[in-house]
């Protein structure tokens, strides 16, 4: 079932990751580069809001897959209605309908990730964990590359095709995904997540570094266009440097899976986010191709066991009644950190991409600062734990 599991995640995610270049060239291919990220941005601000309301659904439901079954089938056709739609009715209605369908985006990464636990026993939960966060990093190498060659063969209208194609492959195995024994007994309000992210020390700890670090992540992302323009004699061979540190995430999850780091997934996350630090800081000032692709594979090394740390963190506090919540809740406000570094980034990047990756560096400190500062001083826990032991090692 894992197996099956590991390939529909990496199928939607596949989508979603094609969808985000799709919806920018089909912006440029009949208007401009503002009416691409307008529906990029309406898409991506409403993931943010859906993602505590799916949760709460996910949890209340006896048949999660289903519900998430749904999800996805909703999400794929909604990308599916914009290309119809684009170029055909008033532009507005096309936003509307790219951010109706980001309030269904969650289900790919949180309401699949928030399942896993009812596949594996609790001694194989990291392993799987690692396992799962590999699927994003697979779809982040091969989403945007299919989606610009789909684009240059046949038009982005085809490439957004694609992309709901990938996503409602994905159905029919949420669909099957095991159910509950009985619906759960007073289910809790759509806001006990975020209260949960709140006061239990070890979610509240990895939501604020992660969602710092994302927003530098985001930042990233918008320099290595500038940077291959550059440095590398085209911004095309920026995209050359995201597949290095794809690659590199790969492998280091790929080593996780055999050999896990000693100690608690929360260690994990507070080292893998200085490693990212010191990419950025590298990339900055890498004066040539080689040693650029080195500082991406060195991002690529803090990334990957960042994503599957943080995924074994919220296993192991989330209780049964709350985790799908707590999963697309806090993948909500990772969402919203990456796009403010987005926006963030794009004058700044265009001014000076080192200065941009220099900002990037510093917002990995403040992360690992609020790590620091959101760890309890005497070990204490301000949060209910689940009765699950929790695992000894974690990726």
């Amino acid at each position: 079932m894992l197996s099956r599991y590991l390939v529909g995640a990496t199928a939607a995610r596949s989508g979603d990751e094609s969808s985000g270049p799709a919806l920018l060239l089909l912006g440029l291919s009949s208007s401009t580069a503002v009416t691409g990220s307008a529906l990029l941005a309406g898409l991506t601000i409403a993931a943010a809001f859906g993602g505590p309301l799916l949760g709460a659904v996910l949890d209340r439901s006896r048949s999660p897959g289903r519900v998430l079954a749904a999800a996805l089938a909703g999400y794929a056709a909604g990308l599916a209605l914009i290309t119809v739609l684009f170029g055909r009715v008033p532009f507005a209605l096309v936003l509307v309908t790219a951010a109706l369908a980001g309030l269904l985006n969650p289900a790919v990464a949180g309401g699949w990730t928030a399942q896993l636990p009812a596949l594996v026993p609790p001694e194989r939960l990291p392993r799987a964990s690692t396992l799962d966060a590999m699927t994003f990093t697979a779809a982040s190498l091969a989403g945007p590359g299919l989606a610009g060659l789909l684009a240059n063969l046949a038009g982005a209208p085809a490439a957004l095709t694609v992309a709901s194609v990938l996503v409602a492959a994905a159905v029919p195995v949420a669909w099957r995904l095991p159910r509950r024994a009985e619906r759960p007994r007073n289910p809790r309000k759509p806001t006990a997540a975020a209260l949960f992210l709140v006061r239990n020390h070890p979610l509240r700890r990895a939501t604020v570094t992660t969602t710092l670090s994302y927003a530098g992540i985001g930042m990233a992302m918008v320099c290595y266009p500038v940077l291959g323009l550059h440095r590398l004699g085209g911004a095309g061979y920026g995209t050359l440097l995201l597949a290095a540190m794809a690659v590199a995430s790969l492998l280091a999850n790929g080593l996780l899976t055999r050999r896990p780091l000693p100690g608690p997934p929360d260690t994990a996350v507070l080292l893998s986010t200085v490693v990212l630090g010191a990419g950025f800081l590298a990339t900055a000032a890498a004066p040539n191709a080689i040693l650029l692709v080195a500082a991406a594979t060195l991002i690529g090394f803090g990334e990957g066991p960042q994503l599957s740390a943080v995924f074994a963190v919220r296993h192991r506090e989330a209780p049964a009644d709350v985790r799908a919540q707590v999963f697309t809740t806090a993948a909500s406000v990772k969402i919203a950190g990456m796009a403010a570094g987005t926006a963030v980034a794009g004058p700044l990047a265009g001014q000076s991409p080192a200065a941009c990756l220099c900002v990037a560096a510093g917002l990995q400190l403040a992360a690992a600062i609020g790590y620091l500062v959101c760890s309890p001083g005497t070990g204490k826990r301000d949060g209910p734990r689940t009765r699950r032991p929790s695992p000894a090692r974690g990726a």
